[in-house]
C-alpha cells in the first residue's frame, strides 16, 4: 500500500508525493521503494499511486525506466542481424547510424511518446524518400521492447507518414529526365561500339534491351542463356559487402524471372560467346575481370559517367538504363502487366510510376491517335 505525504516547495508551496514498495532487487535480494513527487493535490497522488501499483501487479518493472533506446536496439540488432542477408544488414546499419540513432539513442524508452515519433517522421519526410523504411525499422525496435516487457505499447504504431504532394513520380517541368528515347539509345550504342571493349558493349546492350538490374547482369552465367528458346534467366544478383563478392537470390518471387530476347541480342550474345568464351562451362560468368573475379558493381557507373561526359550524351544513371527500357516498352505498345513482369516489380505501382515517364514522342502519338479517331 502506497504512503501518501505532503511536502513544501519554495515556488509552489504544498505538494504531494507517494512512496511504494517495488519488490526485491534481483541482484542484491533487498527490498526497494520508489518515490514519485510533483502532485498538486492529495487526490492526484492517490490516483497516481493506485495506477502505478496496478502496473506493478501486471508485471511492470521499475528497471524498465532505465533502458535507453540504444540499449534495446543493441539487443534487438544482436538477434535480428543474424536472420538477414549481408546486403540487407548493410542497409539497416546505414539507416540506424545516420537517421534513427541520432534521434532516439539516448532517450529512455518509457519516455518516448507517439507525439515525438510523429515529429521525427515529419522531419525526415521533408528531405528523404526512405522515411517508410525508417519508420518500419524503428517500429521493430519498439515491438521488441514490448515483447521484452519493457514497454506496454509501441509508440510508432499509429504514426502517419505525411503524403507527398503527388504520390506518383511525375517529372516536374525543367527537371532532368533519367532515361533516353529511342534515337538516343541508338546513338549511344553506335558510338561506344568502337571505343569500348566488346564485353562492356554487350553489358550496356543487355541493360538497355532487357531492363535487368546491373547486379543481375553481372551475375549471369552461360547456363542462364537459352539460345534455342530465346530467353535469359534472372535468378541471382551480384552484391559486394565488406570488400567481398556474394551471389544472392532475389528478395521477391517476381524478381526471379525469364526474359525473352530479340534476335539482335541473341546474335550479339552468340558472337560474344564465340569470341570471348570459346571454351566455357555452364557456370562461367559472362562478364568478369581478366583475373576471373566478378566485376566491381561501381565499374559500370563509372564507365557510363565517363562515356556521357566524353560524348555529351543526355545524362542518365545506370538505373536510368532500366528506366529507358521500360519507357521504350510502353512506347512499343506493351501493357502495364507486361512491363511489370519483365522488370520484376513486385508491386504494379512501381511500374505505374515508370509509366508516367513515357517519352514526349509517345505523348504526341497518343494525341495523334485520339485526333485521328475523332476525325474518322
Amino acid at each position: 500500500m502506497a504512503s501518501i505525504q505532503k511536502y513544501m516547495t519554495k515556488r509552489q508551496g504544498i505538494m504531494w508525493l507517494f512512496k511504494t514498495d517495488i519488490g526485491i532487487h534481483p541482484e542484491t535480494g533487498k527490498r526497494r521503494t520508489t518515490t514519485r513527487r510533483g502532485f498538486t493535490t492529495k487526490k492526484e497522488a492517490v490516483e497516481a499511486a493506485r495506477e502505478f501499483e496496478t502496473q506493478l501487479a501486471n508485471g511492470y518493472s521499475i528497471d524498465n525506466e532505465n533502458y535507453t533506446f540504444e540499449t534495446v536496439f543493441n539487443l534487438w540488432y544482436e538477434t535480428h542481424s543474424l536472420t538477414v542477408k549481408a546486403t540487407t544488414r548493410k542497409s539497416i546499419d546505414s539507416l540506424f547510424k545516420n537517421h534513427i540513432l541520432p534521434r532516439f539513442a539516448k532517450l529512455k524508452m518509457t519516455k518516448i511518446t507517439r507525439f515525438y515519433c510523429q515529429q521525427v517522421i515529419n522531419e525526415i519526410a521533408k528531405t528523404m524518400d526512405s522515411v517508410e523504411s525508417i519508420k518500419i525499422y524503428t517500429s521493430l525496435v519498439f515491438k521488441f521492447a514490448v515483447q521484452m516487457d519493457i514497454l506496454k505499447k509501441n509508440p510508432m504504431e499509429y504514426v502517419v507518414i505525411p503524403s507527398a504532394q503527388s504520390t506518383i513520380d511525375i517529372e516536374k517541368e525543367g527537371s532532368e529526365r533519367n532515361y533516353w528515347n529511342k534515337d538516343e539509345v541508338k546513338h549511344f550504342l553506335d558510338t561506344i561500339q568502337s571505343e569500348t571493349s566488346f564485353r562492356d558493349y554487350v553489358i550496356f546492350h543487355l541493360l538497355l534491351y532487357t531492363g535487368a538490374r546491373k547486379g543481375e547482369v553481372l551475375a549471369l552465367t552461360w547456363d542462364d542463356i537459352n539460345f534455342s528458346k530465346k530467353y535469359i534467366r534472372l535468378t541471382k544478383t551480384l552484391v559486394q559487402y565488406e570488400g567481398k563478392f556474394h551471389f544472392h537470390t532475389p528478395k521477391t518471387k517476381q524478381a526471379r524471372r525469364f526474359i525473352s530476347l530479340d534476335n539482335t541480342t541473341l546474335s550479339l550474345l552468340q558472337e560474344y560467346q564465340d569470341t570471348e568464351h570459346p571454351a566455357f562451362s555452364p557456370t562461367t560468368l559472362l562478364f568478369k575481370r581478366e583475373s576471373g573475379e566478378p566485376m566491381r558493381l561501381a565499374y559500370l557507373n563509372e564507365k557510363l559517367a565517363g562515356l556521357i561526359a566524353s560524348h555529351k550524351f543526355h545524362p542518365v544513371t545506370i538505373h536510368g538504363l532500366r528506366h529507358t527500357h521500360a519507357s521504350l516498352l510502353f512506347e512499343a505498345g506493351a501493357t502495364l502487366k507486361d512491363v511489370q513482369e519483365r522488370l520484376g516489380h513486385s508491386d504494379i505501382k512501381l511500374t505505374m510510376n515508370v509509366y508516367t515517364h513515357v517519352t514526349e514522342h509517345m505523348k504526341e502519338q497518343t494525341a495523334e491517335r485520339f485526333g485521328n479517331f475523332m476525325s474518322s
